[in-house]
Order: structure tokens, then sequence, then C-alpha cells
């Protein structure tokens, strides 16, 4: 049997990049999945390419009214829902003495209000059925700060702590939360960097490589699996011993 047979996930960011790995994961795995992303385009596409198992919802993580709505119709076209991804996030980067209020506050809202508003959303549903899965996507830049990334260092230490907090409220409901923390990751727009980049940062990972998208995919699995079920609260770096 298939480790996610019979479930259904959301992911949100799932058109493009880890989230478009995780969705293919799961249903490898045997899972039906909502990707939800902002990009309408890329997720019809990604959605097409996936096949039967799949379907697109344009969904604003950052807007309260329209995460609930989305979960709902979720529930409604699939008959159940039993795992969260909240892999959405985007960076604005800049030094402190150069960051604009603009810059901080968009990062925030994706990065930390849109993990808070999908779990708030969820949780009913979970709560009820006495079952879920959380997965909160951080970073190792959220354990060990980052140059030039206040916003985003903040987000990703936030959802550590929001992570540990909801694994407190919802364990006795049969809900765990865990996040995962990624390390250098081959995504497009990281292999878009300089050539004399990427080769500093797979020079500074152990195992000398950059991870991949399948890397966090494999992770996020994991942990949404029956074989994670005493796992929670837990921050799992997936980063190839770059922060060691």
């Amino acid at each position: 049997m298939k480790r996610l047979e019979k479930k259904v996930a959301i992911i949100t960011g799932g058109a493009s990049g880890i989230g478009k790995a995780a969705a293919q994961k799961f249903i490898q795995e045997g899972a039906q999945v909502a990707i939800w992303d902002v990009k309408e385009t890329e997720g019809l596409a990604c959605a097409d390419e996936l096949g039967e198992q799949a379907r697109f919802y344009q969904v604003d993580t950052t807007n309260s009214e329209a995460v609930n709505a989305a979960v709902a119709q979720v529930v409604q076209d699939f008959g159940a829902l039993h795992i969260l991804v909240n892999n959405a996030g985007i960076t604005r980067d800049a030094t402190l003495l150069k960051m604009t209020d603009e810059q901080f506050d968009q990062v925030l809202n994706v990065n930390l209000k849109g993990v808070f508003t999908g779990t708030r959303a969820v949780a009913p549903y979970f709560k009820e059925q006495g079952y879920g899965r959380i997965i909160n996507t951080s970073s190792v830049v959220g354990l060990y700060g980052n140059f030039g990334q206040t916003n985003y260092v903040a987000t990703k230490a936030g959802v550590i702590g929001m992570t540990k907090t909801w694994a407190k409220e919802l364990g006795k409901y049969g809900v765990t939360v865990n996040a995962v923390a990624p390390g250098f990751i081959a995504t497009d727009m990281v292999k878009s960097m300089p050539e004399k980049v990427l080769k500093m940062m797979e020079d500074k990972a152990p195992l000398k490589r950059l991870g991949t998208p399948e890397d966090i995919a494999n992770a996020y699995a994991f942990l949404a699996s029956e074989e994670a079920a005493f796992i929670s609260g837990t921050c799992l770096s997936v980063d190839g011993a770059v922060t060691i």
C-alpha cells in the first residue's frame, strides 16, 4: 500500500519548484492533491500535467476569507482533507539599513500570516475528524540567520515557533505539526544564479551538492505518512549538513 493512499492534501505554492515536486511525490504515494497558488497559468498547467489526482485552486494565502472559502471548497470537491503543506513563500532581500516597510510587510504577510491563515482554516476539520498532518516550510536561515534577509529570517524563525505551539495545541486532537528547514535547494530561481555563486554554495555543504526539490518533497511525504505518527513539534533540517 502506498504511504498516502486515500489521503487528501493541500499544498500551497504548489505550482512550481518545491511545491510542484511535493505534489508529484504525494500523488505517487497515493494522495489526491489540491494545488494552491496565486499563479493561475502555472497552476493550471501543473494540475493538467499531474493528472486527475490533482486540482488547482487560485488562492492568496494572505487573505483569510479566501483561504477559508478555498478549504471548504477542497473538502467539498474531494470529500475529505487530511494534510496541509504550508509551502508558499517569497523573498524581498535587502540589508537592514536598506529594507523598506513594504519589503518587510510583503514577506511577513506571505511567509508568516499565510501559514497562520491556512492552518487556522484546516484546524477545525482536523479536530472534528481526530486526525491531521500539518507541515510548515521553514529554512536553515530561520535557525542561523542570514545576511540581507531580516524579513525572510524573521518569518522562517516564526514558522518554527508556530509549529511548536500548534503541536502543543492540536496534539490532543490527533494532529501532528512539523516544520522542514531546507538548505540550498536547486530550484529554477537558484539555478539562475551565477555559476560562481552556485559552486560556492555546493562547496559549503559536506555532501558537495545542492539539494533538489525532490529532497524536500521526500521529507514532506515522510512527515505526512503514518511512519511519522509520533513525530510532532520538530523542525527537520534537510540541508546536506551545511549547518554543522
